[in-house]
């Protein structure tokens, strides 16, 4: 009988972190060293986690369970995008698509947008740009060699690379990082004083049309959560 509720406990503990449920906000008070250290022993495997970001990352990957075995490298360097993700190419060549590693890389200074940098970001904008860079990932394992052979051609296109984009945020909001990605699209037009510049909204319900723009805005980050059921009760 111990034996069994040892088990049932341990696999108890194990659900809760596994069926991880949208939230608004991520609340530090709320977030305990044994709930880390749960989420490190379940997302942290094949992870090289980013200095300083350990947590914003982990509290991302837990909405990403297809990530779990999946080689992830974060590393911190001075590049002109905030964040930017892409397969090594060896294992792009030589390794299936979920064998791959893959390397998401954090800019630690870029003058011209220094105050998006990760490093300057509130947690929830943390976690949802890191969740968008997640959803990358995401796609990338669903693609072979072909695949990403014409990902790579793709990104040779704007037409392309405004519909990867958006469809990325798409995929944030349906793994259960909406409002994240709501605060970090509305973090941006503040800190870039862009405050009036719209973004991709165009998604009209019942409806399929290219966006204009890269990234949702956040209208449109609140109409694809409103036809979600996941954010129903939010």
């Amino acid at each position: 009988m111990k034996l069994f509720l040892t088990f049932i406990f341990a696999f108890l503990s194990l659900y809760s972190v596994s069926g991880q449920t949208v939230r608004k906000t991520f609340e530090g008070a709320d977030l305990d060293s044994s709930y880390f250290a749960r989420l490190q022993e379940e997302y942290g495997r094949k992870k090289k986690l980013p200095e300083n970001f350990e947590k914003q990352t982990l509290l991302a990957l837990s909405y990403f369970p297809e990530l779990k075995d999946v080689k992830i490298n974060f590393r911190v360097r001075r590049k002109t995008s905030p964040l930017m993700v892409r397969p090594t190419v060896g294992s792009t060549i030589f390794r299936s698509a979920k064998k791959r590693t893959y390397i998401i890389f954090i800019s630690c200074h870029s003058p011209k947008v220094d105050s998006i940098l990760m490093k300057n970001l509130t947690l929830d904008a943390q976690v949802g740009v890191v969740g968008h860079e997640l959803s990358h990932v995401s796609f990338f394992i669903t693609q072979g060699r072909f695949g990403m052979f014409k990902v790579a051609i793709g990104n040779l296109s704007w037409k392309y690379l405004d519909k990867i984009e958006f469809e990325t945020d798409r995929s944030t909001i349906q793994h259960g990082l909406g409002w994240q990605l709501l605060t970090w699209s509305e973090f941006v037009r503040v800190k870039l004083k862009m405050e009036k510049w719209r973004g991709a909204d165009e998604y009209i319900k019942g409806k399929s049309k290219r966006p204009k723009a890269r990234y949702m805005n956040p209208e449109t980050i609140k109409a694809v959560m409103a036809d979600n059921p996941i954010y129903q009760s939010n």
